[in-house]
């Protein structure tokens, strides 16, 4: 029986029907997609065989540069159903009515690693979201954590290189060039405290948090802002690994959330998070004793109440990757009207650098890309540039022209209005209210004793690792300020008593 198999495959083969005719990229019958075109049996190759220049050019070009951030991820379709109209307080369609379904794209990563990476380094998770709305393409560019590093964007890059391979020895990311930098900046004790915990290795991409961690405007039909900031809550149970246990993952595989994600989508266990928003209006701000648009805090529940804005379900998984997840482009600048940026240092610098770098990857029209196309129609004279594939017709690629119908402002579509103080001027200085240690000790305070045992270890032992004992005596000294327990036991695992602490911050 398995011979006669066998001979009915081969018959079938030979008569073409299972068989399929290769082309170029132009179209063209391939007629040979496994001997080069040579002179004489045993010659050199001819230039004139245009299949195999035209692969090997394409063989030659198939990568792209990696994100400098967030270059290892997956990535998923699905659709965002909303919870209730939100009309009062934005303009932004989507969230206008309850019931109402959006199409959207889904991409999960890791930060400051590479593409191979295994993904359970202790590292912040991307969680960044496509919506396809109706009127145009929304961003909303996130992490794990609530929190981040820094507050300002010209501190970026030197973050990022602190966190990548050293550019002598190209090794693995190194706590005495880590803690170099941070040592410096005590608004990072917050964030790290966060990313040293178990939150800094989630169990996988269904079952870890989303945040927005910036804040944002929401604007309604009179122009008035609401300020708010957004959260994604698992329906799967949230989990999170020791470092024993990602250790335990990570000998066996380094793509196990990558898998995982797809596997349950494949399976028709569909992941769904819930998202919240916590809402603030501008005049709540001087009440509080920090300031909200500082990146590095949370807003107490007390001081904001969270609000359901909807649910996102995951049940599509990509076709190709490449296409489809690696060319996936980002931007908090991905704005429909009704939801605007705040004043927040670093997310204004992010919505220049973040389209930046997608140009330089894919191109000026990364957004004819199709995973990033939005759905409904494009009316612009942006013309022409690498990969411009979109329709363009016509004479006039201009405006404004009295050959072309006249373009209608909306005051809907038009930004909200600032107002800034009299006799404000342009300054370079810190924001008010840094008041950089509180919401860490909070946190700290928190965690159960096992999580505050595995932040210790955690933290305790990446700082045992720091040459420079006046880094660590400036790392230890921020945590004093957050909890004094905290701090000791830390200064306990390094092997740090009070006289030396106090003779190394003095240098």
């Amino acid at each position: 029986m398995i011979k006669r198999n066998l001979l009915v495959g081969l018959v079938l083969l030979s008569t073409g029907a299972f068989a399929q005719q290769l082309t170029t990229n132009s179209g063209a019958a391939v007629g040979d997609n496994q001997n080069s075109k040579t002179v004489g049996n045993n010659g050199p190759v001819l230039l004139e065989d245009i299949h195999l220049i035209e692969k090997l050019a394409a063989f030659d070009r198939e990568r792209i540069p990696e994100r400098v951030v967030h270059a290892r991820g997956a990535g998923a379709f699905g659709e965002f159903v909303a919870a209730q109209d939100f009309s009062a307080v934005t303009v932004a369609n989507f969230l206008g009515q309850a019931g109402k379904k959006t199409p959207l794209f889904v991409r999960f990563s890791t930060v400051t690693h590479q593409q191979g990476s295994p993904e359970t380094y202790r590292d912040p998770r991307g969680f960044a979201v496509k919506f396809y709305t109706e009127e145009g393409n929304y961003d909303l560019v996130g992490n794990n954590l609530p929190v981040f590093f820094i507050r300002d964007a010209i501190k970026f890059p030197d973050m990022v290189h602190a966190f990548k391979p050293s550019p002598i020895t190209n090794g693995a990311s190194d706590p005495n060039r880590v803690f170099d930098f941070f040592s410096n900046l005590p608004e990072s004790t917050h964030m790290l405290t966060w990313l040293f915990s178990d939150y800094g290795t989630p169990a996988n991409y269904r079952q870890m948090e989303g945040n927005g961690v910036h804040a944002y405007k929401w604007v309604n039909e009179q122009g008035e802002v609401t300020y708010v900031k957004y959260k994604w809550v698992p329906l799967q149970e949230a989990k999170n690994l020791t470092a024993a246990e990602a250790a335990l993952i990570q000998a066996q595989s380094i793509e196990h959330a990558t898998l995982d994600l797809y596997h349950e989508i494949e399976k028709g266990n569909f992941p769904k998070w819930d998202l919240y928003v916590q809402m603030l209006k501008k005049e709540d701000f001087e009440a509080l004793d920090f300031n909200p648009i500082d990146v590095t805090k949370v807003w107490p529940e007390q001081v904001a109440k969270s609000v359901k804005v909807g649910t996102m379900t995951l049940n599509e998984n990509p076709s190709n990757y490449f296409q489809q997840v690696e060319q996936a482009a980002f931007s908090p600048g991905t704005l429909v009207y009704g939801i605007e940026p705040s004043e927040d240092k670093l997310l204004q610098g992010r919505l220049f650098s973040y389209s930046d770098t997608q140009r330089y990857r894919l191109t000026g029209n990364f957004q004819q890309i199709p995973v990033n196309a939005p759905k409904n129609k494009i009316t612009n004279y942006n013309i022409d540039g690498y990969m411009s594939i979109r329709e363009q017709k016509g004479d006039v690629n201009y405006q404004p022209s009295t050959n072309q119908p006249a373009v209608v402002d909306h005051a809907k579509f038009k930004y909200s209005k600032t107002v800034f103080p009299a006799g404000t001027t342009t300054v370079q200085s810190k924001i008010d209210k840094e008041n950089n240690f509180k919401q860490a000790g909070e946190l700290y305070r928190s965690f159960s004793k096992v999580d505050q045992d595995h932040l210790i270890d955690n933290l305790g032992g990446a700082l045992s690792s720091v040459k420079n004992r006046v880094i660590v005596a400036k790392m230890i000294a921020f945590f004093y300020q957050a909890d004094q327990n905290y701090g000791k036991r830390l200064a306990d695992v390094v092997k740090m008593d009070r006289k030396e602490m106090q003779i190394l911050l003095a240098k």
